[in-house]
């Protein structure tokens, strides 16, 4: 379908500004999906009552007591205080950031990332603290976002150290692993994931809003799931040590709950300590995805969500990518076209350099696109690709012969996984900045 700018016979996108208007469009997906926009939007106090959503509607008989957990914990939590008009009971925020500015009733730490931290288990420690002993008439509103997994973190097992926990988790992150089996992993280790966490709170009444960086079936992956209900087992998380070799790189402490398969199971749907428990997804990658098609096509492509499940290894999924932009290019007759996706590829770390998954992903793909009137961006929502100041790339069709021209080898940044130094030479990073918001990446990939 042609969009009104074509109909009224303005000119399309030029090639020659590829770059600039993907990275256009990926700004303005993520003015669109701004979390206070979003909260105020979709929250408000009406009276006595808490309404979330379209359809969620609960009565405050006291303030409520407020965990904050993840990138966008701080936000999401002065948010809720505005809307709440600061009725609130006391509260816990454990962000991998620290604040400039503390509200009052609150209690800040700065967990770690992509490691936990001694803050990390402080702020876990203080969320038990604070939902313990409550009763039926009390409230705990859980504020959710990712990176909660190892910002937030105590040991199930008293005897586990930090130190541990860091070995454990770079293994995980070092791994081929997706996040939501990394996160099956962390669960069951720890004493707040997994639903662990309501478990301390029931029987109050518990209301969890989340932003989703995990596939939307896995709601419960989020941050790992403090507050939610968890669908996997121990036995799933010895499979998957063993079938990725990770047991004999974890950390003597945690081996041994592998070998010994000492791993207590987590609370599952059902469970009675649920039963007064509501979940609303306030943010998720589908949000981001269609603000990315929504601001393609109000500047004259032919855009278009891919749906299908493309979060495996970053060259296999580029290459999936590429070919679904050729069957989509080829169906729009010529028209300027643009693929929008979501979700994360996984991207193993085989060298010292600065870089992630996106910037990998478009190195990638630039070289496959070479001469080509096509331009690739991949860039993370939450301002961080990987160990890089950058959210990721955008590559075009002259990308390699410019590379080329400054002596630069592609193969040799990939290999050394320092992406980021590739396109920061080039000028072709995407920078943001910390943006307190995580909904998995946002991948463009256009075709002039």
């Amino acid at each position: 379908m042609a969009t009104e700018r074509q109909l009224a016979h303005e000119p399309a996108p030029e090639y020659g500004r590829g770059r600039q208007l993907a990275h256009r469009i990926f700004m303005e997906t993520m003015a669109a999906i701004d979390v206070r926009r979003v909260m105020l939007q979709k929250i408000q106090l009406e009276g006595e009552d808490l309404v979330v959503g379209e359809s969620l509607r609960l009565p405050l008989r006291k303030p409520p007591l407020v965990v904050a957990i993840g990138k966008a914990a701080t936000r999401m939590a002065t948010v809720l205080d505005s809307i709440l008009g600061g009725r609130i009971g006391g509260g816990v925020v454990v962000s991998p950031v620290e604040p400039a500015e503390k509200l009052s009733r609150f209690q800040f730490y700065a967990g770690g990332h992509p490691y936990p931290t001694a803050g990390s288990r402080k702020g876990a420690e203080a969320a038990i603290d604070l939902v313990s002993g409550l009763t039926a008439s009390d409230m705990v509103i859980y504020l959710i976002s990712g990176g909660g997994s190892s910002a937030f973190e105590k040991p199930i097992d008293p005897e586990i150290t930090i130190a541990d926990l860091v070995e454990f988790n770079r293994a995980l992150v070092n791994s081929s692993l997706p996040i939501e089996e990394i996160n099956v992993l962390r669960k069951h280790l720890s004493a707040i994931k997994g639903g662990r966490l309501a478990m301390a709170a029931f029987p109050a009444r518990q209301l969890t809003i989340y932003i989703s960086d995990v596939p939307a079936s896995m709601p419960s992956m989020a941050a790992s799931g403090p507050s939610m209900p968890d669908e996997s087992t121990s036995e799933l998380c010895y499979e998957l040590a063993e079938r990725s070799g990770l047991i004999p790189r974890f950390p003597a402490r945690i081996r041994k709950h592998f070998e010994e398969k000492t791993l207590a199971e987590t609370p599952k749907p059902g469970d009675a300590c649920f039963a007064h428990s509501d979940y609303f997804c306030l943010l998720s990658s589908e949000d981001a995805v269609k603000a990315a098609k929504k601001a393609a096509a109000e500047l004259g492509f032919e855009a278009e969500i891919d749906s299908a499940e493309r979060d495996g290894e970053y060259r296999e999924a580029a290459d999936a990518a590429l070919s679904a932009l050729d069957m989509f290019a080829k169906s729009q007759a010529g028209r300027v076209v643009c693929l929008v996706m979501g979700g994360e590829v996984t991207c193993p770390v085989t060298g010292l350099g600065l870089g992630g998954r996106n910037s990998s992903f478009a190195l990638y793909a630039a070289q496959k696109i070479e001469g080509e009137r096509r331009v690739v961006l991949s860039a993370a929502t939450d301002g961080r690709d990987g160990n890089s100041p950058s959210c990721g790339a955008v590559a075009d069709g002259n990308t390699i012969s410019r590379a080329r021209a400054l002596g630069l080898d592609p193969a040799q940044f990939l290999a050394e996984s320092d992406a980021y130094h590739f396109f920061r030479t080039l000028g072709d990073t995407i920078e943001t900045g910390f943006t307190e918001n995580n909904v998995r990446d946002v991948r463009l990939l256009m075709s002039f």
